[in-house]
């Protein structure tokens, strides 16, 4: 055994801090380094469905909430930002009203775009509104105990019916959504640098998401958690109440994802309807379901992997890609439950119960009658 193995078992926390240390060199020195202007760009995409990711490992995988409709809170710190960025390039042009509204015949500027024209409020809004929204919706219901796949079936419907709300709305852009941004928050993102800010400030935010996921999950609240998912009933006998605990996780998990909308907008360029609907939500939960959504890591890992194999297939195989993240999905749930990051665990079970495990030795007279005695 070296020095180095056995400082790690000393130190527990020694191993999570390599963790983020490999992490965020890998983030901040070696992807500026080896990618491209646009591959970089690319990655920074990934790294925000990696956010709404990590909030779904959190609702779905500890608290064993079916969330098909994360796409709603990703849409509203999108089109909030969105629309911050729009009458921020309006200011800065000398307009009343975004250059859209212009083209559509508005002249003036609806009440509800009015507030998000400062950035502090945007930047609440962006924090504050989906998680109250959750909150909300949460409330009424997981206190009437909707559960399982009702819940499932309604988050996706709140998910299609604002989309299409979005869809026939000419004041936010309508089916076409919000585009053609040119600065964020003052820096231009035709700069080059600019764009790489961008990266950094995604990255620094999954990290720091990745450590509150982690201290939630070794937290009491991520014990309870866990125990709602697992007999509702009897936490609820021990004097807790799980709707409770619930709400906390789907909040958490909106919260989350309407950070990564925001951040989603300035790196992409244009949010619309179909990058909030029912499609993407779903597409969402597939790579928390491939990467392993109980673990902390593999719903990060699945998202980014499976954005990537979208990106990378979808190109040559325009028409197939569907089918093949399909029948990943279906593979993945069928046969390995605990998604990828529970593989080699799997295997590993395998192969130690082919192994053969040798008879335990009858412990010594004199010792049983010592550890009698004892008792």
């Amino acid at each position: 055994m070296t020095a180095l193995t056995e400082r790690l078992r000393a130190y527990p926390r020694a191993t999570p801090l390599a963790g983020f240390a490999v992490a965020a060199i890998l983030l901040f020195a070696v992807a500026p380094a080896v990618l491209s202007d646009f591959r970089l760009n690319l990655l920074a995409k990934f790294l925000c469905f990696a956010i709404v990711a990590a909030g779904i490992g959190l609702a779905w995988g500890r608290g064993g909430m079916l969330t098909l409709g994360q796409g709603v809170f990703f849409g509203i710190g999108a089109y909030i930002m969105a629309m911050h960025m729009q009458l921020a390039d309006a200011a800065r042009l000398g307009n009343d009203v975004p250059e859209f509204m212009e083209i559509s015949g508005i002249s003036e500027l609806p009440t509800f775009w009015q507030p998000f024209s400062s950035a502090p409020v945007a930047i609440l809004g962006i924090l504050v509104l989906p998680a109250l929204v959750a909150a909300v919706l949460g409330y009424g219901v997981f206190k009437r105990r909707v559960r399982g796949a009702y819940f499932a079936i309604l988050s996706q419907a709140l998910a299609a019916a604002l989309a299409i709300l979005l869809t026939g709305q000419q004041a936010i852009g309508g089916f076409t959504g919000l585009s053609d941004f040119r600065a964020f928050f003052g820096f231009k993102l035709s700069d080059p640098a600019n764009r790489q800010m961008l990266f950094f400030i995604t990255a620094g935010a999954l990290l720091v998401v990745v450590a509150l996921i982690r201290q939630l999950n070794r937290s009491r609240y991520g014990e309870l958690l866990v125990a709602v998912r697992d007999a509702e009933e009897r936490v609820r006998f021990l004097g807790y109440d799980p709707a409770n605990i619930k709400i906390v996780a789907y909040v958490v998990a909106a919260f989350l994802a309407g950070i990564a909308g925001a951040l989603f907008t300035p790196i992409v360029g244009i949010i619309s309807p179909a990058d909030i609907g029912v499609i993407p939500s779903i597409a969402f939960l597939i790579g928390v379901a491939i990467g392993g959504r109980t673990t902390l890591l593999g719903p990060i890992l699945g998202a980014i992997g499976v954005a990537w194999a979208q990106t990378s297939l979808s190109e040559q195989f325009p028409s197939g890609w569907t089918y093949m993240q399909g029948i990943l999905f279906i593979v993945v749930v069928g046969f390995i439950p605990a998604g990828l990051a529970g593989l080699w665990p799997m295997v590993k079970g395998w192969l130690d119960s082919r192994k053969k495990v040798p008879a335990p030795e009858e412990p010594a007279a004199d010792v049983t009658l010592e550890k009698v005695e004892a008792r």
